[in-house]
């Protein structure tokens, strides 16, 4: 059971994180990358309600089972452009902070995506931990989806 829903205790709070996420929703990056972004930093976070779903909307997204059952192994997997990999080692990065994202990282990226893409990649990657760091600590529950 969830400690505390957040949208009704705090609505100004949560309407303002509802914004951002809208915002980057708009943006140039591409629905996929964004869905494998949030899914990547949400395994590595723990975030359940988080991976449920982002997983489901990858799917709606048209993506496909394989890339997503192996996208915990990603750097192993051959499923994934060049540019999903700079966006998921860098979603990694700097989810893992305070280690931080290196210039080797940051370059990929740079390399992959255009100026307006890498902002929002990094503005999404901000916010699904931010996201994270709201829905596990306050233990909320995907709907059963059976």
């Amino acid at each position: 059971m969830s400690r505390i829903n957040l949208a009704e205790v705090a609505p100004e709070l949560y309407r303002a994180f509802i914004h951002t996420e809208t915002a980057i929703r708009k943006g140039p990056l591409d629905p996929k990358v964004r869905e494998l972004v949030k899914i990547r930093a949400s395994q590595m976070n723990g975030c359940l309600f988080c991976i449920d779903m982002h997983i489901h909307e990858a799917l709606e997204l048209g993506e496909t089972h394989n890339r997503v059952f192996q996208l915990s192994a990603w750097r192993e997997s051959r499923l994934y452009s060049e540019a999903e990999r700079a966006a998921l080692a860098y979603a990694e990065a700097a989810t893992e902070l305070p280690s931080g994202v290196s210039d080797e990282v940051w370059n990929a990226v740079t390399a992959a995506f255009k100026p307006e893409e890498v902002a929002q990649l990094v503005g999404q990657v901000a916010m699904i931990n931010a996201w994270n760091r709201i829905a596990a600590p306050t233990h909320s529950e995907p709907p059963n989806r059976d």
